[in-house]
């Protein structure tokens, strides 16, 4: 091998490398100034009648007032005159396309948009309401433009989160009663004390 050669592909071996560094520096630098959709990975849950914010938000902070913001239920079948649970464009809501059972009944924090939060908050939820929602910025410059977050409401939810824990009650088979009622002698306590009875009776024999 002559020493032109060497210096030839030992120079591509580099700039192949360069390029490749290069290029993933460049991907990484542009994931990292991207702006991303963000929801929640854990369900909502609540009981009927409450009101509940479905959390949404993008990071970095990047104000969406100006941007269209589509709240909607990604599993029920599309209906073209009622296809958002809330729909928010050119700086206001917009009603005409919002289903029925969400009338006056979810509203976005407008105040927050300028930094980026577009939680809705859904009144008054019913079992009805269950379900996932997408949040969806269809002009956002991003590769993740959407977000889902799953709500629950749950009849039982209320009477569970306020009934205090109730009190451990012994296993039976970790105790034995009494006849005077009012204590517990262990197992282990009966054998000990039925040993000692063994004991004293063989010494003084």
């Amino acid at each position: 091998m002559s020493l032109s050669n060497f210096y030839f592909k030992d120079f591509s071996f580099f700039s192949l490398w360069t390029f490749l560094l290069c290029s993933a520096l460049s991907v990484w630098t542009s994931a990292q100034g991207e702006v991303l959709v963000i929801g929640s990975n854990l369900p909502i849950i609540a009981a009927p009648g409450d009101d509940v914010i479905l959390p949404c938000h993008l990071e970095p902070m990047f104000d969406v007032q100006d941007l269209t913001v589509e709240w909607s239920k990604p599993d029920l079948k599309p209906d073209p005159s009622d296809e958002y649970v809330h729909l928010y464009r050119h700086g206001k809501e917009v009603p005409d396309m919002k289903m029925a059972s969400y009338f006056r009944r979810t509203e976005l924090f407008m105040d927050d948009m300028t930094h980026g939060n577009i939680s809705l908050k859904i009144l008054n939820v019913s079992e009805e309401d269950n379900g996932r929602y997408r949040c969806f910025i269809p002009k956002l410059r991003s590769r993740v433009k959407a977000a889902v977050v799953e709500l629950v409401v749950d009849p039982n939810f209320a009477k569970t989160s306020t009934t205090e824990m109730p009190l451990q009650t012994p296993d039976p088979q970790d105790t034995t009663p009494t006849n005077g009622g009012g204590g517990l002698i262990t197992p282990a306590a009966a054998l000990g004390f039925f040993i000692l009875l063994i004991l004293g009776g063989a010494g003084g024999c």
